[in-house]
């Protein structure tokens, strides 16, 4: 029981750095345009953010049971890999780089997987909702963002411009709410996966299940973490890779949104970091190819790529010796 527990705390902890790192997916463009104030973005990603971990549970589904097998995914397995997560995401915190914690969180629970039962502990239809996500999350994000902030440039230039901001402003908020929603669907779910998996393995369940109280603790978790914000994230989105005007805002959240809330109906868990970057790299684009600091981007890119290997090696070393102490 002591280790169950010190396990379900590492979870937490872990959902909580997700939190703290992943508050920009929400606010980083209203905050970045002005068109609200810092704390008042705060309160609406915390409060969003909360209610969407408790929207469903199809991607907890794919990430406790549909990347490796759970039955050989042992505690001290699973304790190695939440470590390796709030390890890795606290260093990119301090850095301001905004890494994927879904990235890390199925690389650390793939080494995990790796160290406990070989290869045949992979499973393959998850990986392939694995690959859609990556493919919705950067590629899609990127051009759909594009698209619509070229589409709503085209609307401003036709209207007068101050009804027409303060229009876009309005807009903008809703997105960001709409972001802060998704986020919660999206990343809150993921960690509610590993806690279901832990109490399975614990013994406290007889079958993967994701009752209320899983969703709420974990949801709370994440949002108590977003309440912190990661501030240094914000700027080097918001200001260090683009400059982005209201109507930009809008076209990089709204995009990022309706991608994340598909792919979350679906049970596909993709990184909301991925996305809502390259949603606002592609509506910083539509000012040309010198709307968007690419360095700073090549930057970002950096990190993500650097995620999966370094979680998964980390996360199976780790593993690998916590399940040899144990026995």
């Amino acid at each position: 029981m002591t280790l169950l527990l010190a396990v379900l705390f590492l979870i937490l902890a872990a959902e909580f750095v997700n939190g703290w790192t992943d508050a920009p997916n929400a606010i980083a463009t209203v905050v970045s345009t002005s068109v609200m104030p810092p704390m008042a973005a705060i309160v609406m990603a915390v409060i969003l953010n909360t209610l969407g971990a408790m929207a469903g549970t199809a991607v907890a589904i794919t990430i406790g049971k549909g990347i490796v097998q759970s039955s050989v995914v042992t505690l001290p397995a699973i304790a190695a890999a939440m470590i390796t997560i709030v390890a890795w995401g606290g260093m990119a915190g301090k850095l301001g780089l905004p890494v994927s914690k879904s990235h890390a969180l199925i690389a650390a629970i793939t080494g995990a997987g790796l160290a406990s039962g070989g290869w045949q502990a992979l499973i393959a239809s998850g990986w392939v909702k694995v690959g859609y996500g990556i493919v919705l999350s950067v590629i899609a994000g990127f051009f759909g963002a594009l698209v619509v902030a070229l589409l709503a440039r085209g609307v401003s230039r036709s209207r007068r411009p101050s009804p027409t901001k303060r229009t876009f402003d309005r807009l903008q908020i809703v997105a960001a709410a709409a972001m802060a929603f998704t986020h919660g669907m999206n990343d809150g779910q993921k960690f509610m996966g590993i806690f279901a998996l832990a109490l399975l393995q614990g013994g406290v369940f007889p079958e993967f299940t994701i009752p209320f109280w899983v969703m709420l603790i974990c949801a709370l978790s994440m949002g108590l973490g977003t309440a912190l914000g990661g501030w240094r994230i914000i700027g080097t989105i918001s200001k260090k890779m683009t400059r982005l005007t209201s109507w930009q805002g809008f076209a990089a959240q709204g995009t990022a949104s309706c991608i994340i809330y598909v792919a979350s109906s679906f049970g596909i868990p993709l990184s909301t970091t991925h996305t809502i970057t390259s949603s606002i790299a592609g509506a910083g684009a539509s000012n040309g190819a010198k709307g968007v600091r690419w360095r700073v981007f090549s930057w970002i890119a950096l990190g993500w790529m650097l995620t999966f290997p370094i979680c998964m090696a980390l996360a199976y070393v780790s593993a690998f010796l916590a399940n040899y102490l144990a026995h």
